[in-house]
């Protein structure tokens, strides 16, 4: 689920950042979809895990705010339905049984306005089931590219963050003042391999930073930045010939009581 500068790159997506959907997997599974329900997958980008919440016999359909990911998915799984829609801000035309979100809510910075819209979209006794960033996400990554941005360029970083990573505290705090009631919330280290070889991480960088934190430069500029990115890290995330991210997550999964209703 893009938000501000970020450009989706179906291809690239698809091509070398497919271990997204790969780990979601595992939140499809804490999803525990039941034939008849009818899901929303939040933030579904090329819709991979859409098609296999389908697998369960469910009325699934996927939302996302970035048209190309979009036009992707209906490419992929012309047999479902997919919508460009924005996390921080949507409503349904009929409530659903739950709402599924993968690797997308980071992306959104407004997080009282996506939680609210995700409980407003649910039955009484729907639940929200969710992985996202957490608190130290992908730390040594924003770290090297930011001392590259502030001491080579003078560019402060901070501001071109587009990333909202929580802690489980504070997310846990969030949906609790809406009303969920949130039944399941672990805040865990996956360190998660990018592929083969050195271009592990500029995949990365030029899949999810570049167009936040390096809209402003050259091609040949961005070039150097994320080289000295990549030197900046090696130490930390290089191992046995394999970039590594260091990816911190955090899973949810909150109940909205029966006793609620929509407001």
């Amino acid at each position: 689920m893009a938000e501000g500068k970020q450009v989706w790159q179906p291809g690239l997506y698809d091509d070398k950042l497919g271990f997204v959907s790969e780990y979601g997997k595992g939140v499809v599974e804490l999803l525990e979809a039941r034939p008849g329900e009818r899901i929303l997958d939040l933030g579904c980008g090329t819709g991979d895990l859409t098609f296999e919440i389908s697998k369960t016999g469910t009325e699934v359909f996927g939302m996302d705010l970035a048209a190309p990911m979009i036009e992707q998915a209906r490419q992929k799984y012309p047999l479902l339905n997919f919508s460009v829609g924005n996390a921080e801000a949507f409503a349904l035309d009929d409530p659903v049984d739950a709402v599924f979100s993968n690797a997308a809510l980071h992306w959104v910075k407004n997080g009282q306005g996506a939680a609210a819209s995700i409980w407003n979209a649910l039955k009484p006794g729907g639940r929200f089931v969710a992985e996202l960033g957490g608190k130290g996400n992908v730390a040594v990554i924003i770290r090297s590219l930011s001392t590259v941005l502030e001491k080579d360029y003078g560019v402060a970083a901070g501001p071109l963050n587009p990333w909202y990573f929580p802690s489980l505290a504070e997310y846990s705090a969030l949906l609790e003042k809406l009303g969920f009631r949130v039944v399941y919330a672990a805040h865990f280290d996956r360190p998660t391999k990018l592929g083969e070889g050195e271009d592990g991480l500029s995949h990365w960088l030029k899949g999810f930073a570049e167009d936040s934190f390096l809209s402003a430069f050259e091609e040949a500029e961005k070039l150097a930045i994320l080289q000295k990115t990549a030197h900046l890290a090696r130490n930390e995330l290089f191992k046995e010939g394999c970039w590594y991210a260091d990816y911190v997550r955090l899973r949810i999964v909150a109940i909205k009581p029966v006793a609620a209703s929509a407001d």
